[in-house]
């Protein structure tokens, strides 16, 4: 089959799905694998969790350790679940259908300019103002109360149950899959000593700071834009939503948390945050921005107009009027706060002084040692600083922050984890120049290269697809290559991985086939088998049908195509070795170590003309 791909936008499809092999494979973006791989990077969740969810589709029971103790669990979570649910069904009867809850509630939504359908999408609800209300609807229903306990619907003081949410707007909060696990309260009363918004407290299916407010409707969006809005407000996601700026999310009410950032970087490494005019809360949530640098995510700043905020300004301009601005005034997050900070100082000696050293804080905390270097030569122009003293004082920084984590980590002494730690964060640097400069080596010499890997290639396609079967040979073909390359190993470092596979669970009698590839825990492997398997062409049926060209399987001589295969790695390997030879001869003195290199030279050539003889090829060089 072929489509157009989920993971990236195009308009030529490029995504092919192989039912016979269990694989895909899209030629555009690259992405690989086997159905769980799929699920993986579809829904962003990890192996385990993949395989839940296709067991849970076509309702097989997984075999797990303890399993008594993980049904256990699981019921147990799923309880929670289900509870979260009747409160966010119950809620949302309120808002549309009890008197209370119309008068206050869904005049308040109205007010904001939300439509029924956003109302109905977000689920949004009313908690009715009473200490009892939700509790006698939760026993009329017979919900068991110690569970309203757990996700903290329910309090008791003194032997007394009250309910938490009461007199509140609610903002039901949603996990990946779209299942309630928390909610957010809102007050429309004017009293200042009542908390604006209460949030439900931490559970076993709720961590605030692994969770973003819109990430279930937003992350398919965000996936196709390669973009996420980061705004404030649980209103501010709703109005950009339901303007038709679908890849948006707000913080939960928390600062941003590394759990947060990592959930995005699921989806993509590019996040605009939306800031309304406030200057103190500008300044205190650029603190946490520095965390999403060091996640190696790209940060742009945008500052709304003053008295502005994205729920405001979007229903002002209209979701064409709010994308323009947003183009326009987006500002890459380092460069902003340099400007900031720098505009804050005055040209005040110590406070300039300060900014100079908040803005290296967060050079520092950029992993990438390109990306670094080039931030650091624009901050040098706008700080008016020489790059030395900025790379001397970052990498001072980086040091002292990797010691700090790895004496947390280990409890090593100071003197040996620096050390230690200082050598690693060389090594990377030093690793970035290298693989620079094996670019620029392929660059100069491919042609061998890509002969070489071409041979290999074909011989590992070969090796994946029928290397457990014994097709036209007496011992499988996994026995029979393997044997014939021994002395001439792979170059690739990728293949020499499978192969190593392969000998291992040879010797212990195992045969493996292409699933156990596809499917392995290494990504390198796993990725190669799929690219190897997966064709970006196919066999057109009009070779035959109109031009009455046939084409022979494969499998129908089998033994002389995998001949002609190693025949033409080996072939290679000589002529490499043909070419080493002759560099040896130019340079030699000595008459007898000359005689022995021509003696060599003379088998090498016989041995060339005896491969492409069996090729049926001629060789004029």
């Amino acid at each position: 089959y072929i489509a157009n791909c989920p993971f990236h936008n195009e308009k030529t499809p490029s995504f092919s799905i192989s039912p016979s092999k269990g694989i895909f494979k899209c030629f555009g973006c690259g992405v690989a694998g086997n159905s769980a791989k799929f699920v993986m990077e579809h829904e962003k969740i990890n192996y385990p969790e993949a395989l839940r969810f296709l067991a849970k589709k076509y309702n097989i029971e997984i075999e797990e350790f303890n399993r008594e103790e993980v049904r256990a669990e699981n019921l147990q979570r799923e309880s929670l679940f289900i509870v979260n649910t009747f409160a966010q069904k119950h809620f949302t009867h309120n808002l549309l259908e009890v008197e209370e809850g119309q008068n206050i509630g869904l005049s308040y939504f109205e007010e904001r300019g939300f439509r029924k359908e956003t109302i109905e999408k977000f689920q949004l609800g009313y908690s009715i103002d009473s200490y009892d209300e939700f509790i006698k609807a939760a026993k009329a229903k017979g919900y068991n109360i110690d569970l309203l306990k757990k996700v903290g619907l329910i309090l008791e003081k003194n032997s007394r149950q009250f309910s938490f949410f009461r007199g509140r707007v609610m903002f039901p909060i949603h996990n990946l899959s779209g299942k309630v696990i928390a909610f957010a309260g809102r007050t429309l009363r004017t009293d200042k000593k009542i908390p604006k918004y209460i949030n439900s407290p931490e559970t076993e299916i709720y961590n605030k700071s692994n969770v973003l407010y819109g990430i279930f409707l937003a992350r398919n969006t965000i996936r196709k834009k390669d973009e996420c809005f980061l705004v404030e407000g649980y209103t501010d996601v709703i109005s950009l939503y339901q303007a038709g700026i679908e890849n948006v999310v707000a913080a939960s009410g928390t600062s941003l948390t590394i759990g947060q950032i990592r959930l995005i970087k699921r989806y993509t490494k590019n996040i605009t945050i939306l800031f309304d005019g406030d200057p103190a809360g500008i300044k205190a949530a650029l603190r946490g921005i520095d965390l999403i640098l060091k996640e190696e995510m790209n940060v742009k700043i945008v500052l709304l107009p003053e008295g502005e905020d994205p729920d405001s300004y979007v229903k002002r301009e209209g979701r064409t009027g709010f994308e323009a601005y947003v183009k326009e005034n987006s500002k890459d997050f380092v460069f902003f706060k340099t400007d900031l900070l720098l505009k804050e100082a005055n040209n005040e000696p110590i406070k300039r002084a300060a900014a100079v050293n908040d803005i290296i804080q967060t050079l520092s905390k950029i992993p990438d040692p390109i990306k670094r270097a080039l931030y650091i030569r624009e901050c040098s122009s706008l700080l008016q600083i020489s790059e030395k003293i900025i790379i001397n004082a970052t990498n001072k920084i980086k040091w002292r922050d990797i010691t700090k984590e790895q004496m947390q980590k280990k409890q090593m002494p100071i003197q040996k984890t620096q050390k230690a730690e200082n050598e690693r964060f060389i090594d990377k640097e030093i690793e970035q120049i290298h693989l620079a400069i094996e670019d620029e080596n392929i660059a100069i010499k491919p042609q061998n290269f890509e002969k070489r890997t071409v041979t290999e290639q074909g011989l590992m396609r070969v090796l994946l697809e029928y290397g457990h079967k014994e097709i036209d040979i007496e011992v499988p073909v996994l026995a029979y290559i393997i044997s014939e390359i021994e002395e001439i190993p792979f170059q690739n470092k990728k293949y020499q991985k499978i192969i190593k596979c392969y000998e291992e669970h040879l010797e212990e009698g195992h045969l493996l086939t292409s699933d156990f590839f596809i499917s392995h825990e290494d990504d390198d492997i796993s990725r190669t088998a799929v690219d190897l398997l997966c064709l970006p062409y196919q066999k057109s049926d009009n070779w035959e049908k109109m031009h009455n060209i046939f084409i022979t399987e494969m499998v129908l001589r089998f033994k002389e195509e995998i001949e002609d295969l190693l025949n033409a790695y080996k072939l290679r390997h000589v002529m490499k070795m043909i070419e080493e030879n002759l560099i040896h001869i130019k340079n030699i003195k000595n008459p007898q170590v000359l005689i022995e290199h021509l003696e060599t030279h003379k088998m090498l050539l016989d041995w060339k003309k005896s491969l492409s003889k069996m090729l049926g090829i001629v060789i004029l060089r």
